[in-house]
């Protein structure tokens, strides 16, 4: 009769091969919840980048004030247009109103960077619940919201169409507000993506 003992009375290790490595469809429901998290951190952080570059562009207005004001007063004064243009009539050459919509635009930019930055910190705080990040964005939307109407409203349907910055050769930022606006828009529809829970994987057999 043979026994299945180790020379020295122990039961012999198991000598199986070891387990195969688990598929994917065997890994934990956890991973995805992982994998959107991180997918919130990185939503949080376009929306810092966009905070910074407001707060950057409404500094440089203040510290280097007559550059952008020189492209404020061209474009309201309308003298850089077409000679012949019958919207002349819409010209702003008062000086203090001109001042007036310069400091209304840097309020505008200061306001929309404060906001993106505040948002910002709240998603970062809230990107380990999912519920509390949800309700975290509306600041953010805010200020992204507030980029879009500054450089659209602002500078492409006011500036660009009723001023007629189109025709300046030398005043029409109307390329770059339209780059503003876009970058802002893209940052606002993924802020805006609702973070799915992770699928339901079938179990391993």
């Amino acid at each position: 009769m043979t026994h299945d003992t180790h020379p020295h009375g122990r039961t012999p290790p198991d000598r199986r091969p070891p387990d195969r490595l688990p598929s994917d469809h065997m890994l934990p429901d956890r991973e995805p919840l992982d994998a959107q998290a991180t997918i919130r951190v990185l939503k949080a952080g376009m929306v810092l980048a966009i905070g910074l570059w407001a707060l950057l562009v409404a500094f440089n207005n203040v510290v280097d004030y007559d550059a952008n004001w020189q492209f404020v007063r061209h474009v309201l004064s309308m003298d850089t247009v077409f000679p012949d243009n019958a919207l002349k009539h819409r010209a702003i050459t008062d000086e203090r109103l001109q001042t007036a919509v310069y400091w209304l635009i840097i309020a505008a930019e200061w306001t929309m960077g404060a906001l993106c930055l505040l948002g910002a910190i709240r998603l970062f705080r809230a990107w380990r619940s999912r519920d509390r990040f949800i309700r975290a964005k509306a600041i953010a939307a805010c200020g992204l919201t507030l980029v879009f109407l500054t450089y659209f409203v602002g500078f492409v349907l006011i500036g660009g169409e009723w001023f007629c910055m189109w025709q300046s050769p030398i005043w029409n930022g109307q390329a770059k507000a339209v780059m503003f606006l876009t970058c802002a828009m893209l940052v606002l529809i993924v802020l805006l993506v609702d973070e799915q829970r992770g699928p339901s994987r079938p179990s391993g057999g």
